[in-house]
Parts: C-alpha cells; structure tokens; sequence
C-alpha cells in the first residue's frame, strides 16, 4: 500500500449507516439538524476580526453558502474548489478513477477530502493575508484557526448530509444560504448598509419611494422583484422539461416504465462549479497585484439598474457579453466533465438499466444496443442541457435578481430535486412494493 492509500485510509470519516435503507424520518430528522447548527454556526462571529466591510464578499456568501465574518466564512468553497481540481485533473486524463468500483469510489472521495482540507488551509491564508478579513494585531494565526474549524465542520456536515440526509450538504447550505439572503433583500425594513435613508429591503424601499415620489429608486426597486420572480418562474418551468425512454421488464410482459432523462441532464453541477471557480478567481484577482481588473471582469453587471439610470454604455455590453460566454462555456466543460465521472454517461446508464432488468421494447436485449440509443439522447442532452443552464444563470445575474440570479437558479434547482428525491422515499415507506420497485431501479 502506497504511502498516499495510507493517509486516505486514516483519514476521519462520518460512520455510514449500518441498515441497508433509512428510514423517511431519520433522514428528515438529520437533514434538519444540520440545517439548524448551519444557521447557528452563521451567528458565531470570528473572534480577533477587525473592523472590515464585508459587502465586497458579497458574491461569495451567496454561491459558496457562507456567512462572512462567522465561523464558517469558506463555505463549500474549498468543497467546490476541490472538485474542480478533480475534475480538470480526471478530464485531462492525469488523474484516473475507476468510479465503477467501490476501491475506485473509496479512493476519490478520499483524495477529495484531502484536497478540501488543503484548501481550507489555503483560502483561510489567503483570507486574512490580503486584508479581506483584517485580524486584530497578533491574532492572525487565531483567524486562520477559527476559519479553519469552520470549513472542517462543513465538512463534515456535508458528510452527514450525504450519508444521513436528503442530497447533499453543498445542495442544502446553498439553498438555506439563498433563501435566508431573498427574505432578507425583499422585506428587511431595517436600514440599507449603502443607503441608511432606505429601508435594505427592496418592497419596504419600493413603498417608501413611491410615497416621496422618488421614481428612479422605485424603478430599481421594481426591477430587482420582477427579475427575481420572472427567474423563478423560468427555472421552474425548464426544470421540468424532460425526455422519457420507454422501458420494459423482461420477465413481466406488458410491464414497464419510462426512465427520463431530464433537460438539464446535469442538473444544476455546472452552474455550482463556475460559480465556485469565478469567486476564486475573484479572490485570487484582489490578492495579486494587478489584477483588480479581472477581479471587475468576473463580477456581473446589472443592466437593466445600469438602463434605469441611463449610465449603459459599450462598455457594460462587452462586459455582459463576456461573463455570459464566461458561465456558458466554462457550465458546457464542467458539464461534460461531469458526466464522465459521475457515472452519468451512456456506458454506466445502460449498465444501471441492465442491472433492473430492464430493456427498451423492441429491440434485442444487448447493453451495447441500449447505450448507443441512450448515447442519442445523453450527449446532445448533456451539450446543450449544459449551455442552457449556464446561459440562464448569467442572464438572471445580469437582470439584478435578488441573492442573485445564479443564487435564485440553484436554489429552485435544489429545491425541486430535494422535493423529488422526499417524495420517492415517503412512497417507499408507505408502500413496501413500491420500495422494492424503486430500490431496483
């Protein structure tokens, strides 16, 4: 055993279950606990931390599921940032992993904990070395530790979640993360940090405007809660676009079922990963010198604030232009990427429909035949499923929604699937056949 297995094999780990099914109310109960001490640990400020303005991390808090100036001020960025690394490393063909196998499964998921705990180490670093968050005099080394604590607890969160709970903790810190940020943004009456004349929420700051008949701010005001609402009904109605291939059993005729493959094959992965990847070049950006003005490149624009108040210009069209192809091509690699190494191409798709005893009508009862067939539909699902979604989360950035567009997509994203995934397990403890049907597919 090589030197690298033996720190993977020792790595601390969360006990997985030992029954071969949890039940409904378990998983709800541990999916709440964690969601509970996530909002709790976002309460506990880092202690040593001087005064500093938190509004530039902004875009961090909501992409990443951070509360800046708490204890878990990294988030799921080092999470994110190290699936990343392994998924460039996996598509480049640097790195292999035979995901098939549970040696292979066991070997990435701990080599990606190893990196997520580098990297915990690494933006804590970079955090307070470039003033982000300013230490008190000689408590440096302090800040760096309580940061470090805080992306090990999410850590491990995520770990509960995944084995324990409902999806995953990325997913859910996410969407709490989001969710908490749109409530806040549309009816905090309290006063706005940039603005103490207007309330911080933009239908208490709607209402005040209009009565002193201040039309601009009412306009903007307006923009953001339409934009977020028109967002959320878009996301809402693609979500559920979808393609279903018939399938049969073998061994009982006139029995079968349809197994989709939705729009967005690749669910809401790739808008996670650039915009985990674009909040780590901004961070990079502001702490090389220099390089502020990548920093701004990578930051979307918000139009129609900028067409209200009449200051758009060539400028701001090249620069929504370019975070647009930004997000589309960078969600088409990330993708595609993902496919591959989460088991979602044709090979492993046709293994798993075999494996149920199930096979298209029609046709000969060959894994070779069902994959090319699933290779028609996967592939161009998966290219243009990946730029649509990447294509929709940089357009509702650019329109101003509140907790941001991409904030906005992944939330109703995660919130559809959580929906999906609850529903299929309270069917499965309600009817044991049912159980059985869904345990086998």
């Amino acid at each position: 055993m090589s030197f690298l297995d033996t720190i993977l094999n020792n790595l601390p780990e969360v006990q997985a279950p030992t029954e071969k099914r949890l039940a409904f109310k378990q998983k709800v109960k541990w999916t709440i606990i964690v969601l509970v001490l996530y909002f709790i640990l976002g309460m506990v400020p880092l202690f040593g931390l001087a005064e500093t303005s938190l509004q530039q991390f902004e875009f961090f808090e909501i992409v990443l599921g951070a509360s800046f100036g708490s204890i878990i001020t990294l988030g799921i960025g080092p999470i994110v940032t190290a699936s990343i690394v392994l998924q460039l490393l996996s598509g480049a063909g640097i790195v292999n992993f035979d995901r098939t196998t549970h040696e292979g499964r066991a070997r990435f998921q701990g080599i990606q904990k190893l990196l997520s705990v580098f990297f915990i180490i690494l933006e804590g670093f970079i955090y307070v070395s470039t003033g982000g968050l300013r230490p008190v005099a000689g408590m440096g080394s302090l800040l760096i530790f309580q940061l470090f604590l805080g992306g090990i607890m999410i850590l491990f969160m995520d770990e509960v979640v995944s084995k324990w709970g409902f999806g995953s903790g990325i997913s859910l810190f996410i969407a709490a993360g989001v969710s908490k940020e749109v409530f806040i943004r549309v009816f905090s009456w309290l006063p706005s940090p940039t603005n103490p004349d207007l309330p911080a929420g933009h239908l208490p700051s709607l209402i005040q405007s209009i009565t002193t008949q201040n039309l601009s701010q009412a306009g903007i005001d307006l923009s953001h809660i339409i934009a977020t609402i028109v967002v959320f009904l878009v996301v809402v109605y693609t979500q559920s676009m979808k393609v279903e291939i018939p399938l049969s059993f073998g061994r009982l005729r006139g029995h079968g079922v349809r197994w989709p493959l939705n729009f967005f094959y690749t669910s809401n992965i790739p808008v996670i990963l650039v915009a985990a990847l674009l909040a780590n070049v901004q961070l990079v950006a502001n702490w090389l010198p220099g390089l502020q003005w990548l920093s701004s490149l990578v930051q979307s624009p918000n139009i129609l604030q900028l067409i209200i108040t009449g200051s758009f210009g060539l400028t701001n069209l090249w620069h929504t232009l370019v975070y647009v192809l930004l997000f589309v091509a960078g969600s088409l690699v990330f993708g595609l990427f993902w496919v591959q190494t989460a088991g979602l191409d044709p090979a492993s798709q046709a293994k798993q429909i075999m494996a149920s005893g199930l096979h298209i009508p029609g046709f000969r009862k060959d894994q070779r035949v069902l994959e090319r067939l699933l290779a028609r539909y996967i592939w161009p699902l998966s290219v243009i499923g990946s730029i649509a979604v990447g294509f929709l989360a940089s357009i509702a950035d650019l329109t101003g929604a509140l907790g941001r567009g991409t904030g906005i997509l992944l939330t109703v994203m995660i919130i559809y699937q959580l929906y999906q995934q609850i529903a299929q397990e309270h069917i499965a403890d309600m009817n044991p056949m049912m159980r059985k049907f869904m345990g086998g597919r």
